[in-house]
């Protein structure tokens, strides 16, 4: 297996062919942002009851910030792809890893830079979308400092890096593994209630926000939500996505390792 990187030219043509290649999926696209659409409005509407039963304000978040995670939590679904996992474990399992292995450039490297192209073309309508529909009627939380939109596009960046970290540590499980499926569903169901998806981090009791932050989950989406509503300081966003940074740099490298281990299982095992 090469442990080469792709030129800048080379990780670009990769990214653009992960766009095209779900791009292709044109009414899977407009029915899942539908989908987010209307569960959205439900979600909306139980956390603005929340809100009220609470006196207007839960864990620092009025209806503004309300709307605003909603919408942004609903079309951050399919750019961080909170509800699936790579498809390499299906590569994996068939044993088409082995053509990836023998490419020159490494495959994590190749992997990721598709999934931040499927990530790109899902912003064009599964994120925006939403948020469109949802600012119109419900409204939305403007930001007020200026740097907030450039953080939390690096935010929503290593949002993408640290989820396709996770789930394809989890898919490589299948080299060891005859089926995967158990634990993958798992995954999936942790990382959606720990990541913020279903309600934010902040709503938890002490004990399991505490056990929240000591994962990776809340850098997948509850981290930009909290940099686009601004319900930090400046400085504390900016801590939030370094956060975020070193878990997207663990979570890689120990990807290239799983990787490795993963391969030469399969050479013993004549693959």
């Amino acid at each position: 297996m090469s442990g080469a990187l792709p030129s800048p030219r080379a990780a670009a043509a990769l990214v653009a062919a992960g766009f095209r290649r779900y791009a292709t999926y044109r009414q899977a696209t407009l029915a899942g942002a539908f989908t987010n659409t209307v569960f959205g409005v439900v979600k909306v509407s139980i956390l603005f009851a929340a809100a009220e039963t609470a006196g207007g304000v839960v864990a620092g978040y009025d209806r503004a910030a309300l709307s605003t995670y909603t919408w942004l939590s609903q079309g951050l679904i399919a750019v961080v792809w909170v509800f699936t996992w790579t498809p390499v474990v299906q590569r994996v399992r068939s044993g088409d890893v082995a053509i990836d292995l023998a490419r020159p450039v490494h495959p994590v490297a190749v992997w990721l830079a598709e999934d931040l192209g499927r990530a790109s073309q899902a912003c064009l309508v599964r994120f925006a979308g939403p948020l469109v529909v949802g600012g119109l009627i419900f409204g939305l939380r403007v930001p007020e400092r200026p740097a907030t939109l450039p953080l939390f596009a690096v935010s929503v960046v290593l949002a993408v890096a640290v989820s396709f970290g996770c789930r394809l540590l989890v898919s490589l499980v299948a080299f060891w593994l005859i089926d995967v499926r158990g634990l993958l569903t798992l995954y999936v169901v942790v990382s959606n209630v720990l990541c913020g998806l279903l309600v934010p981090v902040p709503f938890f009791p002490g004990w399991l926000r505490t056990a929240a932050y000591a994962t990776p989950f809340p850098s997948m989406l509850q981290t930009p939500v909290d940099v686009a509503v601004e319900r930090m300081s400046a400085v504390d966003a900016a801590v939030a996505v370094s956060v975020q940074a070193a878990w997207a740099a663990v979570l890689l490298a120990a990807v290239v390792t799983v990787l490795a281990r993963g391969t030469r299982r399969l050479v013993v095992q004549g693959g």
